[in-house]
């Protein structure tokens, strides 16, 4: 049997980066995946993209769901046609995000609100609705945080503190729902080679993106950026069987920048 044969999985910020691997690694591993993000266009293709390898005999059923998750009642009415249709859910990946660039002085409020509202209080509100269907018979929630959740980051104010609540979040809810079979865990990526990272590089450093993406690449110990299928190879493994002993965690996957650079 594949790791998660016949599993439902959501999987938010499904359309691009993490997340994108992610749902792509979970439906080969048999899953069927749920592509949630807000920009529908880039989960739909994710569900093509699936579709592509399940017609190879590959991977499982997908479908895309639009869907802000920083609103309480999208999320709400996303989980609600999901259970619907699926009777259950097996895997939350919490993966939507959005990141800032500046350090305290240079954090707006709406830029401190922006942030707070999809990477804190978007992971509370799929969690939320989550935890009640998954109480019923057991269920894995992995949320993506960051090394920012850790140690200290240049220019990174507004997207530390958010990444850092991802993490304590983490604990209280594995901590709350032990006996309930509902294991919680976070990994905490380094610096990933994702779009964000092309846009990051395109917008402040126009002509030199080559330069200083070798510049980033060599922050990390390892020498290189992380693949986003790198990090969807570890999520697949804490959400699967194989992981069954492992809740209230915390990984990082970060080529050394943690433990070897300090």
């Amino acid at each position: 049997m594949k790791e998660l044969e016949q599993r439902v999985a959501i999987v938010t910020g499904g359309g691009s980066g993490i997340g994108r691997a992610i749902a792509l690694r979970f439906a080969r591993a048999g899953a069927r995946v749920a592509v949630v993000d807000v920009a529908e266009p880039a989960a739909e293709q994710t569900v093509r993209e699936i579709a592509a390898c399940s017609g190879g005999g590959e991977g499982g059923e997908s479908v895309a769901v639009l869907c802000d998750v920083s609103r309480q009642a999208d999320v709400a009415a996303a989980f609600e046609k999901l259970r619907r249709r699926y009777g259950t859910l097996d895997v939350l990946v919490n993966s939507a995000g959005i990141a800032h660039v500046g350090n305290l002085e240079q954090t707006s409020e709406q830029d401190l609100d922006r942030l707070y509202a999809v990477n804190v209080k978007g992971v509370y509100n799929c969690m939320q609705a989550a935890v009640p269907v998954m109480k019923a018979r057991g269920g894995v929630i992995l949320n993506i945080a960051s090394v920012a959740s850790s140690v200290g980051i240049p220019d990174r104010f507004a997207y530390s503190m958010t990444k850092g609540a991802v993490l304590t979040m983490t604990y209280s809810v594995a901590r709350d729902y032990v006996t309930e079979k509902v294991r919680c865990n976070c990994i905490a990526p380094g610096r990933v080679h994702t779009p964000f990272v092309d846009g990051f590089l395109a917008k402040s450093y126009p002509g030199r993106e080559r330069e200083m993406f070798e510049q980033l690449s060599r922050t990390q110990p390892i020498g290189r950026m992380g693949r986003p299928e790198e990090i969807a190879e570890l999520a697949l493994f804490l959400c699967s069987d194989a992981a069954a002993f492992i809740t209230g965690c915390n990984y990082a996957i970060d080529g050394g920048f943690v433990t070897l650079k300090m």
